[in-house]
């Protein structure tokens, strides 16, 4: 035996098996905090892995299909356009309401296609950092300055983080300039206007199945709310009649893709989401049939699954750890939300700290972080420790750094997760100091 490469299996081996052995399971606070990763996971399947990830799976495997890789290089590699390319990444989360984890699939596709280092993390920063609807939310609840603060805050850390990425790792990222210019320019298979307009779609399907519910009962925001089944089922019928014309599914074909969810919206018109699935359920059924499967459609089905089999177990496994330890919105995991109410006051280095980093691996989706400081702010918590939670906690969680790690290596994800947790930190300072 070499003990020189076996040395790391049997220590986890080892760590496992201690754990199991002296876990003490009969205590109250354990089962608890077990229960309620279970809660949480379950929770996450309902509202999270349908109406969230599965679009965004779809998305990333377009992005692998569609899109081509000359295209990436000239916008987001690393020879691009530097305004351009950390531009368009850093306000990228105005447009898509996603969380931690629903970035990731989004996030793997356009690193995986050659985008620079820099650029895909101000992307995979700013993705669910600045969620419009989050920020207002923020702004309305919290007070303005701190929903301005935030906005500006996550905008300049995306641009940051971006730049510090590119910096840190600056030789890997010479090597992939010097390999752009061998890649020639791929021609397109149709016009841009029809791709543009088929992401957007997609696009639109992501944002408004996920439209958070407002505590208003009218306004704008609620307006959209109310209406987000039939928006998303507008987009959904634009798509269908692209997939059908543009790239010769045929009418006859999407239709009886589509009969389902007809189906269960008429069946069960109270909940929307059974549509949405079954909808999803045929797209997935129409792309592997044996007459598609070799074609454009049978590789995009491939390429998002591809990326739901690496991504989704490793959200899974990291969802369950996440409910242990913190638990739910409300609820108690292994650590008690008293301790974290208490290491939160003041504006001193210590709580500023404790904040980015507990915000960093607790799971916020999207908009739940709002309450949840609410209740931390009336607790005692310092409007500085709230700014850097606020900044730190939505763009990272335990489970976004496992698929992180898959995709970038454990040296980039390391820096990646302190830079984030470091600049929250000093924000969350600067912040407290002034307000």
């Amino acid at each position: 035996m070499n003990w020189k490469t076996e040395w790391k299996p049997l220590f986890w081996i080892i760590f496992v098996f201690a754990v199991c052995f002296f876990m003490p399971v009969e205590a109250p606070r354990v089962q608890a905090a077990i229960i309620e990763s279970l809660y949480l996971v379950k929770w996450y399947a309902q509202e999270h892995v349908l109406l969230c990830l599965v679009p965004a799976f779809f998305i990333a495997g377009a992005v692998a299909v569609f899109v081509s890789q000359a295209a990436v290089m000239k916008y987001l590699g690393p020879t691009a356009n530097k305004i351009l390319a950390y531009g368009v990444a850093s306000v990228s989360g105005t447009i898509l309401a996603v969380c931690s984890c629903t970035i990731l699939p989004l996030f793997a596709g356009i690193y995986r296609m050659g985008a620079g280092l820099g650029p895909a993390c101000a992307f995979l920063y700013s993705g669910p950092a600045i969620n419009i609807l989050a920020i207002v939310l923020t702004a309305r609840i919290l007070g303005p300055e701190m929903g301005i603060a935030r906005a500006v805050g996550a905008i300049l850390f995306a641009i940051i983080i971006g730049l510090l990425m590119h910096f840190f790792f600056r030789h890997e990222e010479a090597d992939k300039a010097a390999a752009a210019p061998i890649m020639g320019a791929d021609e397109a298979g149709r016009p841009l206007w029809q791709t543009a307009l088929y992401f957007a779609s997609m696009v639109g399907i992501l944002v408004f199945a996920n439209w958070g519910k407002t505590e208003e009962t009218s306004g704008l925001w609620y307006a959209i709310y109310s209406a987000k089944w039939i928006i998303t089922s507008a987009f959904s019928i634009a798509l269908g009649v692209m997939l059908a014309t543009w790239f010769q599914l045929g009418l006859v074909r999407i239709l009886l893709a589509s009969l389902s969810a007809v189906l269960a919206a008429f069946i069960a018109p109270q909940h929307p989401e059974l549509s949405f699935t079954f909808g999803v359920i045929g797209l997935s059924t129409l792309s592997n049939l044996k007459s598609t499967r070799e074609g454009e459609m049978g590789e995009w089905f491939n390429e998002s699954w591809d990326f739901a089999k690496k991504i989704l177990p490793l959200l899974l496994i990291g969802v369950l750890i996440a409910g242990v330890l913190l638990g739910r919105p409300g609820h108690e995991g292994l650590i008690p939300s008293s301790w974290v109410a208490s290491l939160v006051g003041g504006n001193s280095v210590g709580a500023n700290l404790f904040a980015s980093v507990f915000g960093a691996f607790m799971y916020f989706a999207t908009l739940t972080e709002v309450p949840i400081l609410q209740g931390l702010i009336g607790a005692g918590m310092g409007k500085g420790p709230a700014l850097a939670l606020l900044l730190a906690g939505p763009a990272l969680s335990l489970p976004n750094m496992l698929v992180i790690r898959s995709v970038m290596g454990n040296k980039k994800t390391l820096v990646f997760v302190l830079l984030v947790m470091v600049m929250a930190t000093i924000s969350g300072l600067i912040f407290g100091a002034i307000f």
